[in-house]
C-alpha cells in the first residue's frame, strides 16, 4: 500500500486515523443526528404532561417555597484519582484525594487558603489487583477529606454508594494484592469508615454532605412515575424542569444491600453494618439551579431530605457555585476534578526524574536502567 493511501487528509482529532476510516465514521453522523433529534423532540412533546404528573405526585416544587432567608453557606468539593505507570519490571502507583474550596460568600473568609489533599506514591511489583486496591485507597482519602471539612456544604464527586462497593471489593479475601498496598489501605480504613458513617447520616444541622454524580443510569422517575422507557432521570428532567425547580427528595429505590462481613476485620464489622443501614436510606433530589445549567442529581441523607431549612441551604450553595456558564457541576467539584485529572500526566514525569537520578548513581550499564523503567502505559481512574 502506498504512503499516499495511508496518509489521512484530516487534521485535529482525526490526524492519526486512516482517511477511509474517518470518512466511514463521518458518513454515520447523519443517522446519529436524526436519531438524537427524534429523541429530543419526543422529550419536548411530553414536557407538559410530565410536569402535570410530577405536580400531581407533589414531587415538583420551586426552591422559593422552602425559605427566602439567605444563609451564605461555605462550600468545598472533594474528588480523587489514581494512576499506575506500568514499567517493564515494576509499577509506579500514585493516589491522591483533593479538597477545593468553593467561591467564598461575602460574609466569610476562606477556611483553607490552599487546596487540601492526601496523596501517596509507591513502587510495587506487577499485580492484577493493584487498580482495585488503589481505587479503594483513593475512596478512603476522599472520605477523610470530606468528613474533616469545616464547610457548611461538602460536595462529593460521584455516588455515596460507590465508596462502599469499592472498599468492600478491595477487602475480599479471595484476591491477593501486594502486601505493601494492602497495608496502606488498612492504615486509613478505620478513620475513613468512621467519617463515612458521619457523611451518610449528616446529623449536624449546620453541615450538609451531598454527593453529585456526573453520569447516572437511574430511571426511577422516568419509569416508575412518568411511565416512560428509554430515558434516564437526569437527562429527562433537564428538559422538563425550569430554573429554580426541583423534584423530590425521594428515597432511592434500590436492591437492599446485604453483605457478609464475616471475613472483615472484627473491629470494623459493626461499623460496616451501620454503613449498610445508612446507605439503604439514602435519598435523592433533582435540582436545576439556572436556565443555562442542566439538572443535578444530588444524593443526601434523610436528615437533610426532611428538613426544609437544610434543603434551602443546599440549593443556595448550588446556585452560588453554579453561576458560571459552561460548567456542568458545582464550581469546587469542577476545580477538584481538573486537578486530579492531571495526576496521570504527572506520573511519567516522576518516572523520568527517578530514571535520571538512578543513572547518575548507577555503577552498571545505564541501558539496564532505561529498559527496566521504560513506561509502557499509564492506567488511571477517578
Amino acid at each position: 500500500m502506498s504512503r499516499s493511501i495511508m496518509k489521512t487528509p484530516f487534521k485535529g482529532p482525526f490526524k492519526e486515523l486512516p482517511g477511509a476510516l474517518v470518512e466511514d465514521m463521518l458518513d454515520k453522523c447523519n443517522g446519529i443526528s436524526r436519531k438524537l433529534s427524534n429523541t429530543f423532540q419526543k422529550l419536548l412533546d411530553i414536557k407538559k404532561e410530565a410536569r402535570q404528573i410530577l405536580k400531581k405526585e407533589k414531587l415538583l416544587r420551586k426552591d422559593s417555597e422552602l425559605t427566602i432567608i439567605p444563609s451564605h453557606p461555605t462550600t468545598c468539593g472533594i474528588d480523587g484519582a489514581y494512576a499506575i505507570e506500568k514499567l517493564l519490571s515494576t509499577d509506579i502507583v500514585a493516589i491522591a484525594g483533593v479538597a477545593v474550596e468553593g467561591l467564598a460568600p461575602p460574609t466569610e473568609v476562606k477556611y483553607w487558603p490552599v487546596p487540601r489533599h492526601n496523596s501517596n506514591v509507591l513502587t510495587l511489583p506487577h499485580n492484577s489487583t493493584t487498580s482495585l486496591i488503589s481505587r479503594a485507597i483513593m475512596m478512603c482519602m476522599e472520605l477523610n477529606l470530606a468528613g474533616n471539612a469545616p464547610h457548611n456544604v461538602v460536595f462529593i464527586d460521584g455516588s455515596l454508594i460507590t465508596h462502599f462497593i469499592t472498599i468492600y471489593q478491595a477487602l475480599n479475601p479471595n484476591i491477593k494484592p501486594v502486601e505493601e498496598l494492602k497495608s496502606e489501605l488498612f492504615k486509613i480504613l478505620n478513620p475513613a469508615l468512621k467519617l463515612y458513617e458521619k457523611i451518610l447520616l449528616s446529623k449536624k444541622t449546620d453541615q450538609i454532605f451531598a454527593a453529585v454524580p456526573k453520569y447516572t443510569t437511574v430511571n426511577q422517575i422516568s419509569q416508575e412515575i412518568l411511565k416512560l422507557k428509554g430515558f434516564e432521570d437526569r437527562g429527562l428532567l433537564s428538559f422538563i424542569l425550569k430554573p429554580g425547580e426541583f423534584v423530590g427528595p425521594l428515597k432511592i429505590n434500590q436492591r437492599k444491600y446485604e453483605r457478609d462481613f464475616g471475613y472483615f476485620p472484627s473491629d470494623t464489622i459493626e461499623q460496616f453494618k451501620r454503613i449498610i443501614s445508612a446507605i439503604n436510606d439514602i435519598n435523592m433530589v433533582y435540582y436545576r439551579p439556572s436556565e443555562f445549567f442542566p439538572v443535578l442529581r444530588i444524593e443526601i441523607a434523610p436528615s437533610i431530605a426532611t428538613n426544609n431549612y437544610r434543603l434551602a441551604m443546599l440549593f443556595e450553595s448550588i446556585r452560588l457555585q453554579c453561576g458560571a456558564p459552561g460548567l456542568m457541576e458545582p464550581y469546587p467539584l469542577y476545580l477538584a476534578d481538573r486537578m486530579v485529572k492531571h495526576l496521570r500526566k504527572a506520573l511519567p514525569a516522576i518516572r523520568r526524574t527517578t530514571t535520571q537520578d538512578m543513572t547518575l548513581k548507577w555503577e552498571g550499564s545505564e541501558g539496564n536502567i532505561y529498559f527496566a523503567l521504560h513506561g509502557y502505559r499509564t492506567d488511571w481512574g477517578k
